[in-house]
């Protein structure tokens, strides 16, 4: 599909952009990895944005579903301000992979993002939000663009947990599991992120690369390095993926 200059300029400076938001700046810096062009600052309001191509913004949202969703809403309201909207956010980073069906190193794509303990114990076991007649507890991405993320990337599809609280057991591990039984990764972020897209009416997705297995907590076993790698090479793979979409295909 050929536009028009001025009809591609357009494009590509409104609501196509794309917002990546990872919990920390090394993560955030991995992804920038897969984009060889100069890289703008941008401040906004208790965050910093990195513009790594005129379709792709960077934020370091911090750790946690609660800081994500204040600065990926944060970073979403100043660009509708200033009438660049983001027309797609991705949360982006490394997480805990379910063995033996994400190991480390592969890459996941949430076709499921949900909150695993948002909810109430009670005597009977865990009962997610929902079930007490409040809110949500999952996001489902376009289905669409995540079979286009994995095939792109040969990343594995299933259900990424939020958590607010980091599995640390075989007991939690093996509990998450079976309230979930398609869950591939966990992380702390990923709900947040959806929420805020939600509220804004943009499409989201997850995007995991695995560092360490969900269960005790062995650093011995961690391959942070590795994850970091993969997620590089992920969005060298994912970036026209993504732009593509974002630009022609759910307009």
């Amino acid at each position: 599909m050929v536009l028009p200059a001025e009809e591609e300029g357009r494009l590509i400076t409104s609501s196509s952009r794309v917002l990546v938001a990872t919990a920390v700046p090394v993560e955030r810096d991995a992804v920038a990895g897969a984009f060889p062009g100069p890289v703008r600052e941008l401040s906004l309001p208790g965050a910093t944005v990195l513009q790594v191509s005129d379709t792709f913004a960077l934020l370091a949202a911090g750790v946690g579903p609660a800081l994500a969703a204040a600065s990926t809403a944060g970073a979403l309201t100043a660009a509708a301000l200033d009438g660049l909207p983001y027309g797609l956010v991705v949360s982006a980073g490394i997480a805990g992979g379910f063995p033996p069906h994400a190991p480390l190193g592969s890459l996941v794509v949430a076709d499921e993002i949900t909150a695993a303990d948002l909810g109430a114990e009670t005597a009977d076991g865990f009962l997610p939000v929902t079930d007490l007649g409040f809110g949500t507890v999952t996001h489902r991405p376009p289905a669409a663009l995540v079979r286009r993320a994995a095939a792109a990337t040969g990343a594995l599809t299933g259900t990424v947990l939020t958590v607010s609280t980091v599995t640390g057991t075989a007991t939690r591990a093996a509990a998450l599991r079976a309230r979930h039984p398609r869950a591939l990764a966990e992380a702390m972020e990923g709900f947040g992120v959806a929420e805020a897209a939600a509220a804004h009416g943009v499409p989201v997705l997850e995007v995991r690369a695995v560092s360490n297995p969900v269960g005790p907590r062995d650093r011995a076993a961690w391959r942070i390095g590795d994850a970091l790698t993969a997620l590089t090479e992920g969005f060298g793979k994912l970036a026209p993926v993504l732009e593509s979409w974002n630009r022609y295909d759910h307009h």
